[in-house]
C-alpha cells in the first residue's frame, strides 16, 4: 500500500455494470481507479489491489477516456504507462481526491469523533519517545483515526512532507531562524562522541575551538549539519579536520567506537553503548531544534489536527520529566 494514497487500498463496492462506485462519493470513483492503475502500473495489479475484476478496471478507464476524448494510458509489455495527457492530469486528480477525502472526513467528524488516516514521520531518536504512547492514545481516544507511522532521517522525512506523502513529521532544524511557526518539541545540544575513556571527553564539555584539532566523522555535504559546522568554522576562523564521511549516526558511532575519530550528534544516543562517551560542545553551545513540521501539500483534517495536538502534549510531558 502506498504512503501517498493509503485510502485507495480499500475495496470499492460495485454497481450493477461492474464499475466501482462508493455508496457516497464526492468525486467519480473511476478517478480513484485511475490513481490505483497509475500506482500499480498494471490493470491486473490494480484489480487485485481493489478486489475488482480486471474487466471493471478496463471499463472504468475506458469511460474516463471517452469523457476526456484522449487516451490516459498506453499498454507496454509489462503493463501500462501514462500518456502525456494522462501525466498532465495526474497531479490535479491527486489533489482532487485528497480534497474529496478531507470533505468526507470532515463531514463524518462533524457528527462525532475524528476519522481518517493520519501519516506521521518520526526520527529514529523520536521513535521510542513518541511511537508507543501516540499509538496507544490514538487507539484509546480516537478509534476512528488510523495512524501510519514512518521512520526516517530528517532529510528523508522533509522530502516526504514536500511531496505530500506525510501529514506531519518530527524533524530537525539547525537553528532558531529556520524554525518559523513550527512547533518546537525540544531543544537539544550537540555532543562530541568518541571512544569510552577518551581524555578529550573526560570533562563532559568540549570548547568549539578544540574541535578543529580533532579527527572528525561527519556527514557529507550538503547535509544540513555539515553545512552548519562549515559555516561555524568559517565564522570562528577554524578548519575542520574531517577524516571520514558517514551519512548515518549509526555509522558515525561505529567508527567512533573503533577509535576512528569523533562524531557530532544532536542526541547522545551512544550513551547506551558501553564503547562510547560524549561531551557537550560549548563556547558557544550548539543547539538543534526538534520540531513538528506539517506538509504544505496535504489538507488539515480534524483527525490530523487532533494528532498534532497529541504529539505536542507528549512533548510537553517528556520535557516535564
Amino acid at each position: 500500500m502506498s504512503a501517498d494514497r493509503p485510502d485507495l487500498a480499500a475495496p470499492l463496492p460495485h454497481t450493477q455494470d461492474g464499475d466501482a462506485a462508493p455508496a457516497w462519493a464526492v468525486i467519480d470513483s473511476r478517478w480513484r481507479v485511475f490513481l490505483r492503475v497509475v500506482e500499480a502500473g498494471s490493470l491486473n495489479k490494480a484489480a487485485a489491489a481493489l478486489a475488482m475484476p480486471q474487466s471493471a478496471i478496463s471499463r472504468a478507464i475506458a469511460h474516463l477516456e471517452r469523457q476526456c476524448g484522449e487516451r490516459l494510458f498506453v499498454r507496454t509489455g509489462r503493463g501500462v504507462v501514462l500518456t502525456e495527457f494522462g501525466a498532465q492530469l495526474l497531479p490535479r486528480v491527486v489533489r482532487l481526491a485528497a480534497d474529496a477525502d478531507t470533505l468526507v472526513e470532515d463531514i463524518r467528524a462533524a457528527r462525532g469523533q475524528p476519522m481518517g488516516d493520519v501519516l506521521i514521520g518520526l526520527l529514529p531518536s523520536a521513535v521510542p519517545r513518541y511511537a508507543g504512547p501516540l499509538a496507544s492514545t490514538v487507539r484509546e481516544c480516537m478509534p476512528g483515526v488510523r495512524l501510519h507511522l514512518v521512520e526516517g532521517a530528517s532529510a528523508q522525512l522533509e522530502e516526504q512532507l514536500r511531496e505530500g506523502r506525510l501529514d506531519m513529521a518530527v524533524v530537525l532544524r539547525e537553528d532558531a531562524t529556520s524554525v518559523g511557526d513550527e512547533r518546537i518539541l525540544a531543544r537539544v545540544p550537540l555532543h562530541l562522541i568518541g571512544r569510552l575513556g577518551d581524555a578529550v571527553l573526560a570533562g563532559g564539555e568540549v570548547p568549539l575551538i578544540r574541535i578543529s584539532e580533532l579527527p572528525l566523522i561527519l556527514p557529507a555535504r550538503p547535509h544540513l549539519l555539515r553545512t552548519r559546522l562549515d559555516r561555524l568554522a568559517a565564522e570562528h576562523g577554524l578548519r575542520l579536520h574531517v577524516v571520514i564521511e558517514a551519512d548515518s549516526v549509526h555509522l558515525q558511532y561505529e567508527v567512533a567506537a573503533a577509535g576512528g575519530g569523533y562524531a557530532i550528534a544532536a542526541f547522545p544516543d551512544g550513551a547506551g553503548d558501553a564503547r562510547l562517551a560524549s561531551a557537550c560542545i560549548v563556547q558557544p553551545q550548539l543547539e538543534r531544534f526538534v520540531v513538528l513540521a506539517e506538509s504544505p501539500r496535504r489538507p488539515h483534517t480534524r483527525a490530523s489536527r487532533e494528532v498534532h495536538r497529541l504529539v505536542c502534549a507528549l512533548a510537553d510531558k517528556i520535557t516535564a520529566r
